[in-house]
């Protein structure tokens, strides 16, 4: 028995030995494969390093392919410069952060490797620090090679990078590096970007203005300074003197001034350009899908969604109206946003009054900039009580009331804790339904239904329709539907698409096609559409804020929100403070969002917000509309008749007050009529408003507040019909409140 245990063991060790055997001549096979097919590769000469590739700009057309709307290189800038000649801060704020090795190496660091594929996945490629590449790498890859992704070009990358490593010095490469590098738009090498940045040459700059050279090269489009993306480039400016100072470049003293220091911007310089924000949102986008090489070298010709002819009506009417806005309101700019609702194309989009205006700032888009909405938010709320059980024929009061349980339902103060808003007008309507509420922007009424449908229902419903900016409920409250958040133009114009396109949200669109070089196309967007509201909640807001006979107690009948031969929904909106004022309007097939305010958020003044917001918006709409087609909305369905008649549209809820008196609690006179008035907390449970009457309303913890208003108004309002009242009844009253 032993002696077979032994000759197994025996057998198993020749095994062992055989499957190593065979394994190290499969890795002998497979390394010398390696250098077979790395010694077969096609590398390029180094003779070549002085030729440049010819770059095939990216061209970016209208939606009809005819419009140049801007060539990415036409007016491509590029100044060489000696080495000697570069400060010395930029060279070494450049190797700080690209490559903190290189003048250790022998150009590909394996470290540097691992050290960013940890980095990207704990800190993200722009704030991480430095990246897999050298920099000699970047100068091969730059200078030579062509732009695909494959491991072959990375192994021509690491020998081409050896071998540059042995032919030139390391100051040579830093300075190609330094002379190549995009810096954003036609921008490149150091010497171009310090005098388009900063007015003055690169051997002048200074440690503040380096540290934001060397941030730029790693994504020039999305840190762009005059982008919207500010507070990245001072994030990864500020990273840069981190990195020099932990690499001793720097002095603690030089870091802490430096980190302190106010970089100035020279004003952009763009030319050859149409529709300026748009194609800058558009070309973020490119790079964001193809990355900075391709845009530069692969000759795309892009087929965008925005109608030149109407950008270009947009742009006067913005550019007019802003002037007089200025004159007589104080308010120095604007936006405005064209959306097709039922493919989410971007058919207009002006950032400001003037993309060239040092003044404000124009080259930033306040299209993407998140401002409050005011009351243009409501609908959104609205829409989403309606999706629970709510309709547009629900009556709540419209009262004074303290919705704060932290204070009294007397105390009408807003003093923290207190909050009891009001009108915009300071006064009250008493009892009124939500299909007269919303278009006449009642505050009150507003805030009741917010409360009813549920804060996070509300937020849930805005993100849904596409608002990414509502995500802290915690810190809004009951001031959302006052326009207590922030909103982007783009994105509340988007949200008014999802009701002209009855409840089906489009995903946006800036681009149809990417056609290459040839002419053939390689990548097309299609339209994505994804139902988020039901149809027929999006059709009785559409029916509301189309009412002509609704909104007029606020508007007038003839109004510039009226159109007297087609449907058109509206919804204005401004801040208590009048820094920001908005007007959004659609019809089936178009929709249009227009802000207008200051971009340092300085207070307007001279008038309401329609006054201020409306002409411009008009003026646009009047042209827009030439070039769609008249479309109804359809008409939403009638109100169940059989539901509760506080929902119904009935201030005195007559089915209660039968059932009361059937019960002996309650005479038919007209005193037992008014006393029969309540909130509507008193007749529905606010989550299920179609349910059972609540059997103790005092366990809502608002109830107590809106009572209180509600029962005030009614004492105020029909005080002769109760005079010669009976103890009795006041006694019942009294219960009744309790």
């Amino acid at each position: 028995m032993v002696k077979k245990k032994l000759k197994i063991l025996h057998n198993f060790g020749h095994l062992i030995v055989d499957f190593f055997i065979v394994v190290f001549v499969l890795g002998l096979l497979t390394a010398g494969g390696v250098f077979i097919w790395i010694a077969t590769l096609e590398i390029p000469d180094l003779s070549a390093f002085e030729e440049r590739r010819i770059l095939q700009s990216t061209k970016i057309y209208d939606r009809t392919g005819e419009v140049l709307l801007y060539d990415l290189h036409q007016d491509v800038k590029r100044t060489i410069v000696p080495f000697e000649d570069i400060s010395y801060q930029i060279k070494n704020a450049t190797v700080a952060i690209e490559d903190d090795q290189f003048y250790n190496h022998w150009g590909v660091d394996l470290r540097a490797i691992v050290r960013a594929a940890l980095s990207n996945l704990t800190q993200g490629d722009l704030l991480g620090g430095q990246g897999g590449s050298t920099i000699t790498q970047q100068v091969i890859k730059n200078s030579i090679l062509e732009n695909e992704k494959r491991l072959t070009r990375k192994i021509k990358e690491a020998i081409l990078s050896i071998k540059l490593e042995r032919v030139l010095s390391k100051d040579q490469i830093l300075g190609y590096y330094l002379n190549e590098s995009p810096y954003g738009g036609t921008i490149y090498g150091v010497e171009e970007a310090a005098q388009a940045f900063f007015g003055k040459p690169a051997s002048d700059i200074t440690l503040p203005e380096a540290a934001y050279l060397a941030a730029l090269p790693q994504a020039p489009t999305r840190l762009s300074p005059y982008g919207n993306n500010r507070d990245l480039l001072d994030a990864r400016a500020d990273r840069v003197l981190e990195r020099m100072l932990v690499n001793n470049f720097i002095t603690q003293e030089e870091y802490n001034e430096a980190i302190t220091t106010d970089v100035v911007f020279q004003p952009q310089a763009v030319t050859g350009i149409r529709a300026p924000h748009f194609v800058m949102y558009v070309i973020e986008q490119l790079v964001e899908k193809y990355g900075e090489e391709a845009l530069s070298d692969k000759g795309f010709r892009v087929i965008t969604t925005l109608d030149w002819e109407l950008q270009q009506e947009a742009e006067r009417i913005v550019a007019e109206k802003v002037a007089i806005n200025k004159e007589k309101y104080n308010a120095n700019n604007a936006g405005m946003v064209a959306l097709d609702p039922k493919t989410g194309d971007i058919l207009v989009m002006v950032g400001s009054r003037d993309y060239f205006d040092e003044e404000i700032d124009g080259n930033f888009n306040v299209t993407l900039a998140p401002r409050q909405p005011g009351s243009s938010i409501k609908p959104m709320v609205y829409a989403s009580a309606f999706a629970e059980g709510y309709t547009p024929d629900t009556v709540v009061y419209d009262v004074k009331t303290q919705f704060s349980t932290l204070c009294e339902p007397s105390d009408t103060s807003s003093t923290d804790p207190c909050y009891s808003p009001n009108n915009y007008n300071g006064k009250f309507r008493g009892p009124i339904t939500l299909r007269n509420a919303l278009p006449q922007s009642l505050n009150i009424p507003a805030v009741k239904v917010l409360y009813l449908t549920g804060l996070r229902d509300a937020i849930k419903l805005a993100t849904d329709m596409g608002i990414t900016t509502l995500n802290d409920p915690d810190r809004l409250g009951l001031t959302l539907v006052l326009g207590g958040g922030e909103v982007k133009l783009l994105e509340h114009t988007g949200a008014y698409g999802v009701f002209a396109n009855e409840g089906i949200k489009a995903q946006r669109r800036t681009i149809l096609r990417v056609e290459d070089a040839s002419g053939n196309t390689i990548d097309e967007t299609d339209v994505q559409s994804t139902r988020v509201l039901d149809r027929d909640v999006a059709l009785m807001i559409s029916d509301i804020l189309s009412d002509n006979e609704a909104r007029a107690p606020l508007w007038g009948y003839n109004s510039l929100v009226y159109f007297p031969d087609r449907d058109v929904a509206v919804k204005s909106g401004s801040t208590n403070n009048l820094r920001d004022a908005w007007v959004m309007g659609y019809t089936p097939n178009l929709v249009v969002g227009t802000w207008v305010g200051n971009n340092d958020n300085t207070i307007m003044g001279g008038g309401l917000s329609g006054l201020i917001t409306t002409p411009m918006w008009r003026a646009f709409m009047d042209v827009a509309l030439k070039t769609v087609e008249p479309t109804a909305f359809p008409q939403p369905p009638s109100t169940d008749i059989n539901i509760k008649p506080i929902l119904r549209g009935e201030a005195v809820d007559t089915k209660k007050l039968a059932e009361d008196t059937q019960n002996g609690s309650t005479t038919l006179d007209i005193a037992g009529v008014i006393g029969s008035m309540h909130s509507i907390l008193y007749f529905v449970s606010k989550d299920n408003p179609n349910g059972p009457y609540p059997n103790n309303p005092n366990l809502d913890g608002q109830y107590k507040n809106w009572e209180y208003g509600v029962r005030k108004w009614v004492t105020e309002q029909y005080a002769t019909a109760l005079i010669g009242d009976t103890e009795e009844d006041e006694d019942r009253r009294d219960n009744e409140d309790e």
